[in-house]
């Protein structure tokens, strides 16, 4: 008796409370929300390397799907990790990649919205899944692309990995597969990293990689993980190129410019910062950075660096380039020396000019030579003209000489021509 007469009591008492709370909404104005105990969802998985597909589907009636707008809210985390992932959709499926993770947990709920308003009308409770994949044996994988070309790839085996596998790493990109060129070893000659070089990226396209742990004691087939990069973001970028540092107005200024990328090189895709000696980083998205300052050090060293952050997001920042030296003190003596000798330079030619004019210094210098006298040239012409004669003699007397006389009294006659000219020589 006690069993029956309790069931009316229950329904009386749910009797009010819906109506309490139907009397609630209407006054707020606000449709309630119902969590209807009917509507539910059946979760299921289906596995496809290097990807699982987690897929849904729900009791809703035709009329339901047509009256209202049907959303899903989809929240899952990965094993060991505290991150949840929360996403609304309206697909009834979603594509998780696993990666390096072992499983995770998911659940989803569904939504009815008013069409007119975006109102929840109806919603169902959560439906829970747990997908647990293969163990996975390597942890912490990091990749980076350098200098145009060069790929690298490391990670860590786990310590409850078996004792004889081996780790094979690929990847397939715009298409193509490619294998490791050089492995990296530890002590035990286990694969933990793989370099290599002269590879071309396309930007756009994506790095899919396929990291592969197989059992040296048997053929059988191995583990294989995926993981997938766009290679802007995994590129570490050289250090700014044609940094230059000058100090001007009592101003630092530092100029560079943007390192070769495989993405855009556009202007607006760069993010630098700049580190001045004695000064906290700044974030700079120019190619010059101009800092005042009042009171300069000795010496300044200013470096830059550089990564991609607007057009895609990187993480990874550049070395830092080589610093270049400014030396505060030095450059500000060099300038007030300068502007001294200038302002001296100008006073002592002012000085010469006056002392100068004064003393009559540039009539002296610029006074023209004078003309020579009358007596003067008379003398110079007679002293050209008996010159001449002189050096006329000299030289009939020295031709005669050489000239041969075959007659037999022609020495007589040339003991007296020399005579005569000898005589003519006396006479001048």
């Amino acid at each position: 008796m006690a069993h029956v007469t309790v069931v009316p009591v229950i329904l009386i008492l749910s009797f009010f409370q819906h109506k309490t709370l139907f009397s609630t909404s209407l006054a707020s104005g606000q449709p309630d929300v119902v969590d209807a105990s009917g509507l539910h969802n059946v979760l299921q998985i289906t596995k496809h390397e290097p990807r699982v597909i987690l897929s849904w589907n729900n009791n809703l009636t035709k009329e339901e799907t047509e009256k209202y707008t049907v959303k899903y809210i989809l929240s899952y985390k990965f094993f060991n990790t505290t991150h949840e992932r929360k996403e609304r959709l309206q697909e009834k499926k979603k594509i998780i990649r696993l990666e390096l993770h072992s499983g995770f947990n998911a659940k989803v709920k569904t939504q009815l919205f008013a069409k007119e308003t975006e109102d929840v009308i109806k919603e169902s409770g959560w439906t829970e899944i747990t997908y647990k994949a293969p163990p996975v044996y390597i942890q912490n994988l990091s990749c980076i692309i350098y200098n145009i070309s060069f790929f690298n790839c490391t990670w860590h085996i786990k310590a409850e990995a078996p004792e004889d596998i081996q780790i094979f790493f690929s990847y397939r990109h715009i298409g193509k597969d490619f294998e490791c060129q050089q492995y990296i070893k530890n002590a035990r000659k286990k694969n933990i990293g793989c370099h290599m070089k002269e590879i071309y990226f396309q930007p756009s396209r994506k790095i899919n990689l396929n990291i592969t742990v197989r059992d040296l004691r048997n053929n059988s087939r191995g583990l294989s993980y995926y993981k997938a990069f766009t290679p802007q973001t995994i590129e570490k970028l050289n250090p700014p190129i044609n940094v230059s540092v000058s100090l001007e107005n009592r101003s630092i200024k530092i100029h560079w410019k943007p390192p070769p990328t495989i993405g855009s090189a556009s202007n607006k895709c760069f993010l630098y910062q700049v580190k001045i000696t004695d000064h906290k980083i700044v974030d700079v998205t120019a190619e010059e950075y101009e800092y005042p300052f009042h009171k300069p050090a000795k010496k300044y060293a200013a470096q830059v660096r550089v990564k991609k952050e607007i057009c895609i997001r990187n993480k990874i920042w550049s070395e830092w380039s080589e610093p270049v030296f400014i030396h505060g003190e030095k450059t500000v003596d060099v300038m007030l020396l300068s502007v001294t000798l200038f302002c001296l330079l100008i006073f002592l030619g002012g000085l010469l000019i006056c002392t100068c004019r004064r003393y009559r210094c540039l009539e002296v210098i610029t006074m023209p030579v004078p003309h020579p006298s009358d007596n003067i040239k008379t003398w110079l012409a007679a002293d050209e003209t008996h010159h001449q004669k002189q050096i006329s003699v000299q030289m009939e007397l020295h031709s005669e000489v050489t000239m041969g006389i075959p007659e037999e009294n022609g020495d007589e006659n040339v003991q007296q021509q020399k005579c005569l000219k000898e005589s003519r020589l006396e006479d001048l």
